[in-house]
């Protein structure tokens, strides 16, 4: 033990531990110096330069009025509406608008169809904090799965705040599939969404087995938010890290309150992770290392095994935040689309 001591004292740990703040080392927590954190060289390098990219210029913008709230939504869907005519076209799928009960829908239907997914269907719900992506702002991940899936994807472009807070998201996307039940079995339709689609994807399931709703064959929420209480580790050890979110404090916090309205985010309708996943259709999720959702995404998967469901999770090295479908020549992005092709390829309509 003298020596194990002494070891330590000759590089500081000893030193180091003694200067930490009594109250920290009392509750358990960390602090830690300044570093540098390089990006890995075990991503690919089309994700190096994604991992590379500064924080994201939102992330502690946080709108004071709706007016302001809209005007950055605009800004925002104007940059990602101009990169969708060559994923389109990459891609070989066709982009429909189409009204479903009442609900502002895309249809995307690839060039190609799998002779196995001519009965299936998938429904989409695109993230952004309750806010973002609205229009065809919100069809690029709908874009890649079906075209690197070959299957018929429907993009629900459900209301958001600040005009529309909760529950009109979740009012749309039950709406859109008590819809589509009537033409497609069950079994065979797919749900699937990142981040706040995520959860959407997740409450939809909770709230279609309470109405006596048939679920679905399959999900695969992608790193949801599943917990708006800034609950979990990874809200926390990826602070900063993540050069998507950034931060729940900023924001994605003020997105969560408007979106909330005064309701409970403990709700299991905007915080899914509190509701009884007993029962659910088999489940694929997905995060990164550096994403700020990962412990929401490993949580929901846990409790999904507790509760006897078949469930899967992938983690992708260095990514942060949804970053998974940022690039379709990159490794990831492509490895993505075909794990989540697969999951549904084996599981609809069985």
């Amino acid at each position: 033990m003298r020596h194990v001591l002494e070891w330590c004292a000759r590089i500081g740990l000893i030193a180091g531990l003694a200067a930490a703040p009594a109250a920290a080392q009392q509750a358990g927590s960390r602090q830690l110096p300044a570093r540098t954190i390089p990006v890995p060289q075990t991503a690919s390098p089309e994700m190096q330069a994604i991992i590379a990219r500064p924080l994201n210029p939102i992330w502690n913008v946080v709108p004071k009025t709706a007016a302001e709230w809209k005007a950055l939504v605009a800004a925002n869907a104007a940059e990602t509406i101009a990169t969708l005519p060559a994923m389109i076209s990459a891609l070989h799928v066709k982009v429909e608008p189409a009204t479903i009960a009442a609900v502002k829908t895309y249809v995307v239907t690839p060039e190609v169809m799998a002779p196995a997914n001519r009965n299936r269907v998938l429904l989409y719900f695109h993230g952004g904090g309750f806010v973002l992506r609205p229009g065809e702002a919100g069809l690029a991940e709908a874009i890649e799965l079906a075209g690197f899936g070959h299957f018929k994807v429907i993009s629900v472009d459900y209301r958001m705040a600040p005009d529309f807070p909760f529950p009109a998201a979740m009012d749309d996307a039950m709406a859109v599939y008590r819809e589509t039940l009537k033409t497609t079995k069950a079994r065979n339709i797919g749900i699937f969404g990142t981040s706040a689609g995520g959860s959407i994807t997740l409450a939809m399931v909770l709230r279609a087995r309470t109405e006596g709703l048939p679920l679905p064959g399959a999900i695969a929420p992608g790193t949801p938010w599943s917990d708006m209480t800034k609950t979990g580790d990874s809200y926390f050890t990826n602070d900063g890290i993540d050069n998507v979110l950034v931060s729940e404090d900023g924001f994605w916090g003020a997105a969560a309150l408007l979106y909330a309205n005064g309701h409970d985010l403990k709700d299991p309708q905007l915080s899914p992770v509190y509701g009884d996943l007993h029962g659910f259709p088999p489940t694929i999720l997905t995060s990164g290392t550096r994403d700020l959702f990962l412990s929401n995404t490993v949580r929901v998967h846990r409790k999904l095994r507790q509760a006897g469901v078949e469930a899967q999770l992938q983690v992708f090295e260095g990514l942060s935040h949804a970053q998974y479908y940022r690039d379709i020549n990159a490794p990831e992005t492509i490895d993505y689309n075909n794990e989540i092709a697969r999951f549904f390829d084996q599981h609809l309509g069985r």
